[in-house]
């Protein structure tokens, strides 16, 4: 672990997301104090934020790394696009990633293994350089398909197309080209970038396991709102073919709604459910589990006293 721990920097990653955090919180906050406030600006930031949001999850999350629905061509696109303006790398190597952390959770094969501390887990991970020894868990499915390798090809010109350019024309088109910039493109960034690693950070180390305690996913309601429903982390990685993160009516996830709703007019596909009485039965063993460690276990060992010195005094 401390080889891991103790990696090279990748220079690229590190002065890139300093400098988006610097001009995205500083410039932007410098840019609102000197001109104010426009709210058609805030409008397309916050629309571009959870288009964002939502191809992550959607598309990069649960259609790419889990495979848990199929989705038309052009809705594929949209994802991939998307996606890419979140400057999180492609598609192909972001769920390479995602699938070694499922299948390596909490172990030192695990990229953002969350044993090794929130910097870590947060975004340590991101700007250590790659470990030679260990190269991307192949994606022979995802590699077969065309559009994701040319997305793959092309992400970093799709990244600075879709996710900073589109919004500072967007900006010039309402009248503010560089509030366009500084809100849609490097505040957005900021924002998504901090909800995407508290998924790999907080999310696995703060809230509930109502579904399993076999590793550190847990389930967080405020992550769920901050990241369109993969804040129910425990449930995923208890059901990860799941499209749905949110598996109870109420629990906030739009991204299932969304792709819910794309699947009645045949814009999404075949989306995979875990049925009910698994859901159930993995409720009621941690349920029951978590009664035997906090009531019946001590009761039991309080009851072993008593008889304990019950034949202590018989025998005296």
């Amino acid at each position: 672990m401390n080889d891991i721990q103790h990696r090279p920097i990748d220079w690229t990653n590190a002065i890139f997301l300093a400098a988006v955090h610097v001009v995205g919180v500083v410039g932007a906050g410098l840019y609102a104090w000197a001109y104010g406030i426009s709210w058609p600006i805030v409008g397309m930031a916050l629309a571009w934020t959870a288009l964002t949001i939502f191809a992550i999850s959607a598309g990069y999350h649960r259609l790419f790394s889990h495979r848990t629905y199929e989705a038309h061509p052009a809705f594929r696109v949209f994802l991939l696009m998307f996606g890419a303006s979140s400057f999180q790398t492609s598609a192909l190597t972001w769920s390479a990633n995602h699938r070694r952390h499922h299948s390596r959770t909490d172990s030192d094969e695990d990229p953002y293994d969350a044993r090794r501390g929130f910097w870590h887990a947060h975004v340590g991970w991101v700007i250590q350089s790659n470990d030679p020894n260990k190269p991307l868990m192949q994606v022979p499915d995802l590699e077969a398909d065309k559009w994701l390798r040319w997305q793959h090809k092309h992400h970093v010109l799709l990244a600075a197309t879709v996710g900073l350019v589109a919004p500072t024309l967007i900006g010039l088109a309402l009248g503010d080209a560089l509030g366009g910039f500084l809100l849609g493109g490097a505040a957005r960034l900021v924002f998504v970038y901090q909800v995407t690693f508290a998924v790999n950070s907080l999310v696995h180390m703060v809230g509930t396991q109502p579904y399993s305690d076999r590793n550190s996913s847990r389930d967080s309601v405020i992550g769920a709102l901050l990241t369109m429903g993969e804040g129910y982390h425990n449930f995923h990685h208890t059901f990860p073919g799941d499209y749905r993160n949110g598996v109870m009516w109420f629990q906030f996830d739009p991204t299932k709604w969304v792709v819910y709703a794309l699947s009645r007019v045949g814009l999404a596909t075949n989306l995979r459910r875990t049925p009910a009485p698994a859901v159930l039965r993995a409720r009621a063993r941690m349920a029951a589990k978590t009664r035997l460690t906090s009531q019946a276990l001590p009761s039991a060992i309080e009851t072993l006293r008593q008889t304990s010195t019950r034949r202590r005094v018989a025998r005296a």
